[in-house]
Parts: C-alpha cells; sequence; structure tokens
C-alpha cells in the first residue's frame, strides 16, 4: 500500500513540475520584469530565487532518491 501511495506522491509531483514550467515557470516571471523595470536588485533577487529553486529542486530530487532506496531495502527484506 506504500509503494503505491508513494507513486502517486511522485506522479503528482511530476505533472505539478510539467505544469509549472508549461505556465513558463520563473523564466516567464523574469522576462515579465525585464520588459516592466530595469532595477538592478529587483533582478538580482529574481537570479538568487532561481538559483535557490533549482538547488531545491536538486535536494527534492536526492531525497526521492534516498527513500526510492531505502523502500526497495525493506522491499527485499519482507
Amino acid at each position: 500500500m506504500e509503494a503505491i501511495t508513494l507513486l502517486i506522491a511522485v506522479v503528482a509531483l511530476i505533472v505539478a513540475i510539467l505544469a509549472y514550467q508549461r505556465t513558463g515557470g520563473t523564466a516567464e516571471l523574469k522576462r515579465q520584469l525585464e520588459a516592466k523595470t530595469s532595477s538592478v536588485d529587483l533582478k538580482k533577487q529574481i537570479d538568487d530565487l532561481i538559483t535557490m529553486t533549482d538547488s531545491l529542486r536538486n535536494r527534492t530530487a536526492d531525497a526521492l532518491d534516498r527513500l526510492e532506496k531505502a523502500i526497495r531495502k525493506t522491499e527485499k527484506g519482507e
């Protein structure tokens, strides 16, 4: 049952990421702000936000990978 729950959660995560990318994600936000304003500080904040988002995405992927390995170990033990 836990495997089904994990599978549903991973599928939901993938759908959410695809929807985020389809709507433009941070690239669209950056493009809109650059067209409307020329504030260097605001652009730096956006770049920092993009960097943090990428870092968070990588950490989430690593955590899911570790979780998968842990689940596979417990499934083999059963």
